[in-house]
């Protein structure tokens, strides 16, 4: 009996099949560079990179993309959610397991019928939906398959964006700049964090655009939570306020750190123009061919030499593009190794902590061009008074 999938509303992979094609293409000469028989892409981001499918039915076991140069990709995926892979993923070939138990050995199966038994297997083993138990259970199936690291091979290649991602990203942060307009025109005393988050979705989605899920914005003593998600507090006189979000478009999120006050505050005040300094710095060195880790030194020295180095607790920036939450991508940190290419979009939100707790400052979303960085937001990094 043949399985009839129907056609969904809103179906189908965000970009041409052609660029998809193209990312894979890219994909495949790393794996024969970093001389590996396979690669099993199970990262939700990656997966969406490279078919357009999220990979969101993949919470009960992996979803991998089994790419092994010179054959077409396929996708190992639970029989439960197949028309959904077929319907937003780009991907021909689909093999289907029926519950968690069957997940490796259906996978060992197709690495059997390429002939990989003992062949030299990359598994993303330092991203997100790969569990240690996941790659064990295949090794159980493969006792003589190599195990390789490959978390960061997808990453490098999906750092360097193309032409239409590069729209997309400029298409999510004219929303974004909508966004922080809202955010910054609604302040006044009394209002909730989550009543000013309403008012930037409505406005963005008058606008045409969408939000990123992920909104970071909070006020006042609540500003001494990292990563606070919106609520009921509301703000008063003399207090600060954070947002960190953006629009977002085709999958791609393209967001902004701005701070602003309601009244003066003389401690986030300090911090903004310290981490504005900083900022600044970075930007500065950003070029084809500078190493990641030199964009991180630029920013510290500046904090460093204000004598407040404990207040800068995380990395510079990291890596954007398809999505911006994933494990094992280019980070702007003091170790990292990796060199900026054009074509490359960061994020950089230097937060600082002032001495009574409060984690303030200010950022920008970058991308590297053959002259240097290119600022990607049209709203002014000042800090805005209400």
């Amino acid at each position: 009996m043949t399985t009839i999938y129907p056609t969904l509303p809103n179906a189908g992979a965000p970009f041409p099949k052609a660029e998809y094609e193209s990312r894979q293409q890219k994909v495949f000469a790393a794996i024969e560079q970093a001389k590996l028989d396979a690669l099993l892409v199970t990262s939700h981001v990656h997966l969406e990179y490279l078919t357009g499918y999220s990979g969101m039915g993949g919470y009960f076991a992996p979803f991998p993309l089994i790419m092994v140069p010179g054959r077409a990709p396929i996708f190992v995926a639970r029989l439960y959610e197949i028309a959904s892979v077929r319907a937003e993923s780009c991907i021909d070939e689909i093999i289907p397991y029926t519950h968690e138990k069957d997940f490796a050995k259906v996978c060992a199966d197709v690495l059997r019928g390429f002939g990989l038994q003992a062949g030299s297997v990359g598994f993303e083993l330092g991203c997100w939906n790969l569990a240690p138990a996941d790659v064990s259970a295949l090794e159980a199936q493969l006792p003589d398959m190599k195990v390789a690291d490959a978390t960061r091979l997808v990453a490098r290649v999906a750092a360097v964006l193309s032409d239409l991602e590069l729209q997309a990203m400029r298409d999510a942060m004219a929303m974004t700049d909508v966004a922080v307009r809202t955010f910054q025109q609604s302040l006044r005393e009394g209002i909730t964090e989550a009543e000013v988050e309403a008012l930037v979705r409505e406005k963005v989605k008058l606008a045409g655009g969408a939000m990123s899920q992920y909104v970071f914005m909070v006020f006042g003593e609540r500003l001494k939570l990292p990563h606070g998600t919106p609520t009921d507090y509301p703000l008063a006189i003399n207090q600060p306020a954070v947002f960190e979000s953006g629009g977002s478009k085709r999958g791609y999120d393209c967001g902004v750190l701005r701070g602003a006050v309601l009244g003066r505050h003389a401690e986030a005040e300090f911090l903004h123009n310290l981490s504005a300094e900083a900022i600044d710095a970075a930007i500065a060195v950003i070029k084809p061919g500078t190493i990641a880790s030199e964009v991180d030194a630029a920013a510290r020295k500046v904090i460093e030499r204000s004598g407040n180095s404990q207040a800068f607790r995380h990395r510079t920036g990291y890596q954007t593009g398809i999505r911006w939450n994933d494990r094992g991508d280019i980070s702007l940190d003091p170790t990292s190794t990796d060199i900026l290419q054009v074509g490359m979009t960061f994020h950089m939100p230097v937060f600082l902590f002032g001495k009574s707790g409060y984690i303030f400052g200010t950022g920008e979303h970058v991308l590297v061009t053959e002259r240097g960085a290119e600022i990607l937001s049209g709203t002014p990094r000042t800090l805005f008074f209400a």
